[in-house]
Formats: structure tokens, C-alpha cells, sequence
């Protein structure tokens, strides 16, 4: 009798040591981690995708917003999270590219989190609070030109999308203003519609129901063509910027380790999820751009990831951004 109920308490014991197995793959709820704060982008479409992925898995994929210092708290959580395909992490240019560029990580946002998929990209909204006196575009950059330093643009934290896209468009005008950075898109957005900062570069999915009820100015959008869900909104350049564009995208990774089979289960899960029609609707009304099926494989994340690197490291190192 004793050892029998050695034998299976030993066995139990090296069945809970065992790799994560993909056969019986989800067997419990698995966890998102989304690196930023309810109410911006990243967290509007990380909710869509978790319940399309749930949906596609059978078992809940419950969110945990994990925010601070521009994701790079959430995403180090993931990164040290067991590679049993119960944590995943949900990113953007910013938190999985950007910041490799701004922190000293103590890891590789390329190579130390596993791709599971690329998803979608978006662009901005160049937004002024309701007060300003500007109309369009060319009104603004005037505006911006009178006004310099005195100008607060908001931000979703330092070596965010909104920030770099920022200073490039300081650089374009020659200009300097002042940056005030939050803790997400969806607070930015806030102190816009309350009038605490000037100017926004903000995105559709979060933006797009306050332009149209007047409650803030859209000037331009930062692609470069019109969107089909607004598109009384000139593109910066038609509007006045000529040459300013300027798009990021999302996507999910798992910790590094995570067995092939698993990634592939959730990689399925993605596809799944972006081929039903009426979450395609959904992101599409909110701007996004779907990457196409080659894409979004691991191996076509990986590769975009490395490209991206390779295009932005520089220009964010030579703008000196620096954590604050």
C-alpha cells in the first residue's frame, strides 16, 4: 500500500515537472499581458484578439494590464513568465521594438520572447483640444510656429509610437515643444478632451468617436492614404506636411522556450481569429490594416520584428531619447 501511494505521488510529481505538452493544450485559462493601460490602442485591439483567441481555443484568454515606464514593466514580466503557453504578451512598435532602442532591457526583444504572430497596423490622428483655434492642418502648423515652446503635445510614455512620431514631426517643422508623457494613449486622450495638453497624436481606435462628436480637432491622418471609415480626414501630406507618414503595428509573442506545437496552436488561434469576418469588421473599422496569412507566422513576425530594428534603432538613438 505505501508503495503504491509512493509510486503515485512520484509520478504525479514528474507528470507536473514535465514540459508543457501541446496534446492537451489549453487545459486551463491562459493569461495576455498587455504592457499598457486600459483605454489606448493597444488595449482595445489586445481585447478583441483575446476574445477571438478564446473563442478559437476553448478556454478563456483572460487580459492583465501590466503597465509602466512604456510597457517595459509588462513586458518583462512576460519575458521571466514560464514558457507553458499560459502567459502571452500582446505588443506594439513600441513596447517589443522601440524601447530595445531607449532601456537597458537586460534582455533581447528580438530573440529572448518567442513570435507567435504579426496582427495589424494602424496609423495617427494628429488631434488639437477643442479650444484651439486652429481648422486645418495649415492653421496648426502656423499655430505651432507662433506658439513653440509653450505648445504641449501628449504622449503614451517616452519611446512610444506617439512620442518618436512626435519629434519627427518637431523635426520636420524645425520646432520644439513640450512633451508630456502618460501612462497610456487612453489617458492622453483624457487630459485632450479636458484641454490639459494642445495637441494629441492619437490613434482611430481610441480618437476616431471624439473627432467625429466635435469634442477634439482631427487635422490629418499620419497614413498615407484617407481612411475608408473617415474619410472627410485629409492625410498629412494632402493637408499640409507633405511627407509625414507614419504607422506601428501589433502583434503576440510568448516567453522564450515555449514549445513549437503550443506557439503553433496559438499562431492557429490568430488566424482563426482574423479570418472571422466580424472581427475583421471590427479592426477594420477602427483603422487597422491587416497583415496578409505569409505575415503573420511566427517566422514572418520574426522577420519584420528584425526589419524594423534595423530601420529605427538608428533614428531613435540619434533623436537622444532617453528614459525619464
Amino acid at each position: 500500500m505505501i508503495k503504491s501511494i509512493l509510486a503515485a505521488a512520484i509520478a504525479a510529481g514528474l507528470a507536473a515537472a514535465s514540459p508543457a505538452r501541446a496534446d492537451d493544450y489549453p487545459s486551463r485559462p491562459i493569461t495576455m499581458i498587455i504592457p499598457l493601460a486600459v483605454g489606448g490602442s493597444t488595449d482595445v485591439l489586445g481585447r478583441i484578439i483575446a476574445k477571438g483567441m478564446s473563442e478559437a481555443l476553448g478556454q478563456t484568454v483572460v487580459v492583465e494590464n501590466v503597465s509602466g515606464a512604456a510597457g517595459v514593466i509588462g513586458v518583462t514580466k512576460a519575458e521571466r513568465s514560464e514558457p507553458d503557453g499560459y502567459t502571452i504578451q500582446w505588443g506594439m512598435w513600441g513596447t517589443n521594438m522601440a524601447n530595445g532602442a531607449i532601456y537597458n532591457l537586460g534582455f533581447d526583444l528580438l530573440n529572448d520572447l518567442d513570435p507567435v504572430a504579426l496582427v495589424a497596423t494602424q496609423p495617427f490622428f494628429i488631434n488639437g483640444r477643442k479650444t484651439l483655434a486652429p481648422n486645418n492642418l495649415k492653421e496648426l502648423v502656423a499655430w505651432l510656429k507662433q506658439n513653440g515652446d509653450k505648445t504641449t503635445m501628449g504622449t503614451s510614455g517616452v519611446g512610444s509610437p506617439s512620442h518618436v512620431a512626435g519629434i519627427l514631426m518637431e523635426n520636420m517643422l524645425g520646432l520644439k515643444w513640450q512633451m508630456v508623457s502618460y501612462r497610456s494613449a487612453g489617458l492622453a486622450n483624457q487630459d485632450l478632451l479636458a484641454g490639459t495638453i494642445d495637441i494629441l497624436l492619437d490613434t482611430p481606435a481610441v480618437s476616431l468617436p471624439h473627432v467625429k462628436s466635435g469634442d477634439v480637432k482631427g487635422y490629418a491622418v499620419t497614413s498615407q492614404n484617407r481612411l475608408s471609415i473617415s474619410p472627410e480626414i485629409p492625410t498629412a501630406d494632402e493637408a499640409g506636411m507633405p511627407g509625414y507618414v507614419f504607422n506601428f503595428w501589433h502583434a503576440l509573442w510568448a516567453p522564450k522556450g515555449t514549445p513549437r506545437p503550443i506557439v503553433d496552436k496559438l499562431n492557429a488561434a490568430i488566424q482563426k481569429t482574423l479570418a472571422d469576418p466580424e472581427i475583421r469588421q471590427r479592426l477594420t473599422d477602427l483603422a487597422q490594416v491587416i497583415y496578409p496569412p505569409e505575415m503573420r507566422t511566427p517566422e514572418g513576425l520574426h522577420a519584420f520584428q528584425k526589419s524594423e530594428v534595423e530601420k529605427w534603432y538608428p533614428i531613435i538613438k540619434a533623436a537622444g531619447i532617453k528614459p525619464e
